[in-house]
């Protein structure tokens, strides 16, 4: 039987998920800046990164609004990103960042299960702490 205190597996998961994505948003970010990176430029990526990082840290304390906003988020992500990987498997005479094509590579998948876990009454059961209280 596990500890009180112990973690979910979904729920590592889950902050682990958004963990790398924030990586993989920061890393990817800084690789398609210029040389030499100028510090408004960097502090954008860091910025756009923060919010990865900032979701996995709610999760992790299991907060509600969390769940709620990592559930928005895995939804968006699946339509955003499938409509982009159509786009470019299909031709479509655009241009398309790597790290675009990277992330869609990474965040479908990945969006699918976690939201197929978020929605379940096991995480439901997991997430209860209210943001404030």
């Amino acid at each position: 039987m596990a500890a009180p205190s112990s973690r979910p597996a979904g729920l590592l998961a889950a902050c682990a998920f958004f963990a790398v994505a924030g990586l993989l948003e920061l890393a990817l970010s800084l690789f398609e800046l210029p040389r030499p990176w100028t510090f408004w430029a960097a502090w954008e990526a860091l910025g756009r990164s923060l919010f990865y990082f900032l979701l996995a840290w709610g999760l992790w304390n299991r907060l509600a609004l969390c769940r709620t906003i990592a559930l928005v988020y895995c939804l968006a992500a699946i339509i955003l990103y499938v409509a982009v990987l159509a786009l470019a498997l299909g031709g479509a005479p655009l241009r398309y960042p790597a790290s675009l094509v990277i992330q869609s590579l990474y965040q479908v998948p990945s969006s699918v299960l976690l939201f197929a876990y978020l929605r379940s009454p096991r995480a439901g059961a997991v997430f209860t702490r209210p943001l404030f209280g």
